[in-house]
C-alpha cells in the first residue's frame, strides 16, 4: 500500500492507495515541526489511525506538510512515520512542493498556499526554482488564516468595527475579551486558533469593512511573496488552501489590479497529488 499525506497546520488529508488500485480518504491532525515533536506526532498519529490498519503492509508514505521547511524538520516527521509504518519507504517534504506539483503539474508557474499560514515558491514544472522564505504566524503568514483572525481581533479590540460587525462578533463569541485574550495567550496552537476566525469574517465576507481587510491582507501577500518573483506578470498565480478557496473572488480582484492572471484554486491538493504520483509526466492538473 501506499499513503499520499498532505499536512497543514491544522489537519492532514490522507489517500491511501491499496495494491489492487483502491483508494479511501483518512483525516487526522496536521503535525507541524515547528509546533509538535516527533514524539508528540507519534503519539498523535497512534491514537488518530485506525487499528485496523495494516500499518506494516504500507511500502511507500509520501508526507507533505507545513513546517518541512528544512532537512532537521523534515527528519522530525519523518522519524514518527517509520516508528508507525516499519516497512515503508518514507519520503517527506515541504507543503510547497505539493502546491506546485497538485497546481501546476509539470507545467512552471507560482505555487501559493493560503490557509490557516501562507507560503509561495516559484516552480520550473520540476522543482521550486525561488522561494520567498516564511517568517511563520508570529513575523509573517501574510494573508493567512492567521493574519486575517490578527486583523479581526485587532479591530475588535480597538474599537475598529462596524457596529452591526462588533455586535454579530459578540454574539457569535459570547465569552468576552479576556476569556479571548486567554484563548490566544494560553493556547498550544496560537495560529490554529487565530486562523479559526477565518469562519467568522467568511460568514461576513458581502460586508464592506470585511471585503476591505481581506483585501488589505491579500494586498500584503502580493506585495512581499509573489511579486518578488521574476515572470509574475506572466505565469499563473495558482492557490491552495481553503482561505484562498473560500475568498477566490476577492483574491481574483487583487491579482487583477495588478496586472496578474489567476491559475486554478484548489480547497485541498490531495486529489490532484494522487494523480501526479499515480500518473507521472501524464498528470494534468483540474481545479476542484
Amino acid at each position: 500500500m501506499i499513503a499520499i499525506i498532505d499536512s497543514g497546520s491544522t489537519k492532514a488529508d490522507w489517500r491511501v492507495i491499496r495494491d489492487n488500485g483502491e483508494q479511501f480518504n483518512l483525516n487526522t491532525v496536521g503535525y507541524n515541526p515547528f509546533i509538535v515533536t516527533t514524539d508528540q506526532i507519534e503519539k498523535g498519529l497512534l491514537g488518530e489511525l485506525d487499528n485496523d490498519l495494516d500499518r506494516d503492509n504500507f511500502q511507500e508514505i509520501y508526507f507533505y506538510g507545513a513546517g518541512c521547511s528544512d532537512d532537521s524538520r523534515c527528519e522530525m516527521v519523518a522519524i514518527a512515520l517509520r516508528r508507525i509504518f516499519k516497512n515503508a519507504k518514507i519520503v517527506v517534504d515541504h507543503d510547497t512542493i505539493a502546491s506546485a506539483r497538485a497546481c501546476c503539474g509539470h507545467e512552471a508557474g507560482i505555487a501559493c498556499i493560503i490557509g490557516t499560514g501562507s507560503n509561495t515558491c516559484l516552480y520550473d514544472g520540476e522543482k521550486i526554482s525561488d522561494h520567498i522564505t516564511n517568517l511563520g504566524y508570529l513575523v509573517g503568514d501574510e494573508g493567512s488564516g492567521g493574519h486575517l483572525g490578527k486583523q479581526l481581533l485587532r479591530a475588535y479590540f480597538y474599537r475598529e468595527l462596524p457596529d452591526e460587525i462588533k455586535a454579530a462578533f459578540e454574539e457569535k463569541y459570547p465569552m468576552g475579551e479576556r476569556a479571548i485574550l486567554n484563548q490566544l495567550y494560553n493556547n498550544d496552537k496560537p495560529n490554529v486558533y487565530l486562523a479559526s476566525f477565518a469562519k467568522f469574517i467568511s460568514d461576513h465576507k458581502d460586508h464592506f469593512y470585511i471585503q476591505s481587510m481581506v483585501s488589505d491582507c491579500f494586498d500584503e501577500f502580493i506585495k512581499r511573496h509573489v511579486r518578488k518573483y521574476e515572470g509574475h506578470t506572466s505565469l499563473p498565480i495558482n492557490f491552495v488552501g481553503s482561505v484562498a478557496y473560500h475568498f477566490k473572488n476577492i483574491l481574483q480582484i487583487c491579482l487583477q489590479e495588478r496586472g496578474m492572471k489567476m491559475g486554478i484554486v484548489l480547497k485541498k491538493p490531495i486529489d490532484n497529488l494522487v494523480n501526479y504520483h499515480i500518473q507521472g509526466a501524464t498528470f494534468v492538473p483540474v481545479e476542484s
